[in-house]
């Protein structure tokens, strides 16, 4: 009987941790010129349990906010989100197209090769928190989602 319990409780243990785990694929920012003030994190996450990604914070930026972009007629607009939703199993891209993290205020200068911290912080439904570090690499001003290209002008 102690064996059922035992093996129940670590059942239980293990369903509540995995319900939170997140994955990051590929994170990385853009660079910068060395006056630029503001550049863009982009990654993939997925995660095991509907969750949603709701702050960013990294040691290189004053401020780090969500964006989304979003096109109206032909305008593209950009504006800061409270957080993205991540449906259990299914990747969703912080892109330069879509949504993506800003790093505001830099402190220095963020040049290519350069390792940059970021925290992500994710709720699940029930409203507990993780947070997840991730070592993004610096990729050239003209660095686009994958393997390379010109990813445009994010108009921040």
């Amino acid at each position: 009987m102690n064996r059922l319990i035992l093996a129940s409780l670590i059942s239980l243990a293990t369903v509540s941790s995995a319900y939170a785990q997140v994955t990051v694929k590929d994170p990385w920012v853009r660079a910068t010129v060395p006056a630029q003030k503001t550049t863009g994190a982009f990654m993939q996450l997925s995660a095991a349990a509907d969750s949603r990604l709701v702050a960013v914070r990294s040691s290189v930026a004053d401020m780090v906010e969500i964006h989304a972009m979003t096109m109206s007629g032909n305008v593209m607009r950009m504006r800061a989100v409270s957080g993205v939703d991540l449906p259990a199993g299914k990747p969703v891209d912080i892109e330069p197209d879509g949504f993506h993290i800003m790093l505001m205020g830099l402190k220095k200068q963020v040049k290519e090769g350069d390792t940059v911290p970021i925290t992500l912080v994710f709720a699940g439904k029930d409203g507990k928190r993780q947070s997840v570090e991730v070592k993004a690499i610096a990729r050239p001003l003209s660095a686009a989602m994958g393997s390379g290209g010109d990813a445009g002008n994010m108009g921040h």
